[in-house]
């Protein structure tokens, strides 16, 4: 059974900076694709960045600039780097590994990040 383990989630001031980490058991995990979602209380689940398999990133407009995905693939472990943050950034954060070829699909448990004074 495929795991995904997010950490780094927290209480953070508004203008700080969290790192989260997903730590996948899925052996294939080097050519899947990876990415970090958000749902904020209230709203849809949505996309914040991912990466590909041959480290391709794609950020949504609103987080590019702020926000950094990276991967390691001998420690089959995503990240995102949170800069800047905001009190609209509070949700809790999802990572997600997914090959659309063979059917996978995977989610974390999710990981809080609160950003508050």
């Amino acid at each position: 059974q495929v795991q995904l383990v997010e950490s780094g989630g927290g209480l953070v001031q508004p203008g700080g900076s969290l790192t989260l980490s997903c730590v996948a058991s899925i052996n294939v995990f080097s050519i899947c694709e990876v990415g970090w979602y958000r749902q904020a209380p209230g709203k849809e689940r949505e996309l914040v960045a991912r990466i590909s398999s041959g480290g391709t990133t794609d950020y949504v407009d609103f987080f590019e600039g702020r926000f950094t995905i990276s991967r390691d693939n001998a420690k089959k472990t995503v990240y995102l780097q949170m800069n800047s943050l905001k009190p609209e950034d509070t949700a809790v954060y999802y990572c997600n590994v997914r090959r659309v070829q063979n059917g996978y699909d995977y989610w974390g448990q999710g990981t809080q990040v609160t950003v508050s004074s």
